[in-house]
């Protein structure tokens, strides 16, 4: 009785020994900080792919010279090589389902990345060379016009055309380098030839300028469609997807290795009631008492605390992890806001420049020269100059000249003031653009009286140069419609954009003349509707949904940036920008509905 008794507590002892090993065994396999280790991995990807977007932003940021310093187009690589440094030391951490697919991804990103860099050491070469180019045009054009003031009265009108071609052609290099097509790089060349032909006819004086004009605008020719096409070729390594493809990946190995926890965690919950049932038939029998029972009890609640205190850690962990995505999702707001304030700039910039342009070539062309001419007439008689007004047949002539002289002097002071006016309101609309950004952050917008009609008047002076040279007839239908309160410069953004994308839109049309529509009038006395017609390309349906998505434009120079950022400031004064277009080549209107009474709404 005794040796069966010993017998059966030898058997169960054994199977207790076997289940407490397998308990033991299914522990070390479930025990671990895989989740920490996944979560870690997808935040250092998660970096990475802000770094690559800020190095985009550098790269548009040196294409628009807004900086002249390459340094930022170097730090993300090293932060980026960096932190996948990092990320390949922590792949022991990781179980992954599909290790050939992993290892695959990883050499299509280490391919990219070293693609885009060696894209992006061309692309700073090329745009220095370019950009030093475009700084020296005008210092080039001011050596010809300074020979050219020295020459005698005749032989400026002999080389006067010589002159305004080598003009022209510093002007169309101007705009080429602000939109690159194959018409422009064409009238360039036709410019290039006929200077090479007429630079024979110059005087010796005019050759090293001429020539060195001619050799920068050849550069601006050859390097400004390589750093399109560099840009162009950076923005299509998909660097971002193939993060994305990691984090998918990391995603579902994590997944898995929780399935297999999951499988450890049941296994280990059966034999630990196994063994729990065989320890409790083994205290019954061996020590009957409840003093054991006691014990084992005490035992169970101090594993109990054990697995709180866990729990409450790993809770603490997850907020942890849940502020940092709160911080990440913050700076990739910052960097849209960025991103738009830098494409509203450069909008505002083209009219800052032809502003700027128009000046300088009056200032050139003044008619205050030949007051200079008359009064060397004057000085020629001191002695005689009654008799010589009188008398003399150019003499006779002076006098209505000088009135001529000075009505013309006044028309070119009231143009250079108007158009010195218009630069002023550019380059204050460029720091209000700048302020908006504020707006975003939560600080109320500036409400001040607008006058609809007079803001849209100065939207198309901002796009004047722009509209003249692409022949575009503005038709204006502004009804009466009553002062309001709103945000001057968010209601100046929405229209400077959209003209601009009007004119955009014909900017290959050949068929019927080029035509822009400015309607404003009061829909059922409550709102002020803004309304920009084109008969341009159209809008097909399929875009319709998308056309004020970020990121989305149809044209190969844009950014989609624009009329994103219109419908974001609509919404901000409680408004609605919509489009409509019957189709391809059918034209498209865009219409902007605000509040007669709530204009500016609450930022």
């Amino acid at each position: 009785m005794k040796s069966s008794r010993l017998a059966s507590l030898l058997t169960l002892s054994g199977i207790a020994v076997i289940l407490a090993s397998v308990l033991v065994f299914l522990y070390l396999k479930s025990v671990g900080d895989s989740s920490t280790a996944y979560t870690e991995s997808r935040d250092l990807i998660r970096q990475i792919k802000q770094l690559n977007a800020q190095w985009d932003v550098e790269v548009l940021k040196a294409r628009i010279a807004l900086t002249h310093n390459y340094d930022p187009l170097v730090a993300p690589l090293n932060e980026m090589s960096e932190l996948w440094a990092t990320l390949e030391r922590r792949e022991g951490q990781h179980r992954h389902a599909n290790p050939a697919d992993w290892q695959t991804a990883q050499a299509a990103y280490r391919q990219s990345i070293q693609e885009k860099a060696r894209l992006v050491e061309q692309f700073k070469s090329h745009n220095a060379v370019l950009r030093n180019s475009l700084a020296f045009l005008p210092t080039a054009e001011d050596d010809i016009q300074a020979h050219f003031l020295q020459l005698e009265d005749a032989e400026k009108l002999q080389q006067q055309s010589i002159a305004t071609d080598t003009y022209d052609l510093l002007l169309s290099a101007l705009e080429f380098a602000q939109v690159t097509s194959d018409d422009r790089a064409a009238d360039i060349l036709v410019g290039l030839n006929k200077l090479a032909i007429n630079q024979q006819n110059l005087p010796d004086a005019f050759q090293v300028p001429v020539g060195i004009l001619s050799n920068h605008i050849s550069l601006i020719l050859r390097e400004q469609p390589k750093v399109n096409d560099l840009l162009d070729r950076i923005a299509a390594i998909p660097l971002s997807d193939q993060l994305d493809a990691l984090t998918t990946q990391l995603n579902q190995d994590q997944t898995a290795a929780d399935l297999i926890d999951q499988k450890y965690h049941r296994y280990l919950l059966v034999f630990a009631s196994l063994l729990v049932v065989v320890l409790l038939y083994l205290a019954i029998r061996l020590l009957r008492s409840f003093a054991e029972i006691n014990r084992v009890n005490r035992a169970l609640q101090a594993v109990n605390e054990s697995l709180e205190q866990r729990v409450e850690a790993r809770t603490l962990e997850l907020k942890n992890a849940q502020s940092e995505l709160l911080d990440s999702a913050r700076q990739a707001g910052m960097a849209e806001i960025a991103t738009n304030v830098l494409h509203n700039v450069g909008n505002v910039l083209n009219s800052v420049n032809i502003s700027a342009e128009l000046v300088a070539r009056k200032l050139r062309t003044s008619k205050a020269l030949g007051l200079g001419k008359a009064m060397q007439l004057i000085n020629q008689h001191p002695d005689d100059l009654g008799a010589y007004l009188r008398e003399d047949e150019k003499g006779k002539l002076l006098p209505g000249y000088l009135n001529q002289l000075v009505e013309a002097i006044a028309l070119e002071q009231q143009g250079l003031t108007d158009e010195l006016a218009q630069l002023s309101k550019s380059v204050d609309h460029i720091k209000d653009i700048v302020s908006t950004q504020q707006s975003y952050a939560g600080v109320s917008s500036v409400l001040e009286p607008v006058q609809i009609s007079a803001l849209m008047d100065d939207a198309l002076r901002m796009n004047s140069g722009a509209l003249n040279r692409h022949h575009v007839t503005v038709v204006k239908e502004y009804a009466q419609v009553p002062e309001l309160m709103a945000d001057k410069h968010r209601l100046l953004l929405i229209m400077v954009n959209l003209i601009s994308n009007a004119k955009y839109a014909m900017s290959n049309l050949v068929d019927r003349p080029r035509q822009i529509t400015l309607s404003i009038t009061t829909v059922e006395d409550s709102l002020v509707q803004i309304s920009v017609k084109d008969e341009g390309e159209g809008i097909p349906a399929e875009n319709m949904t998308r056309i004020f998505t970020h990121g989305f434009t149809t044209r190969k120079e844009g950014h989609g940036f624009g009329l994103h950022s219109c419908a974001l400031a609509a919404i901000e004064m409680n408004g609605r920008l919509s489009a409509y277009s019957d189709g391809p080549g059918k034209g498209a209107v865009f219409t902007l509905q605000i509040p007669l009474n709530d204009a500016a709404g609450q930022a």
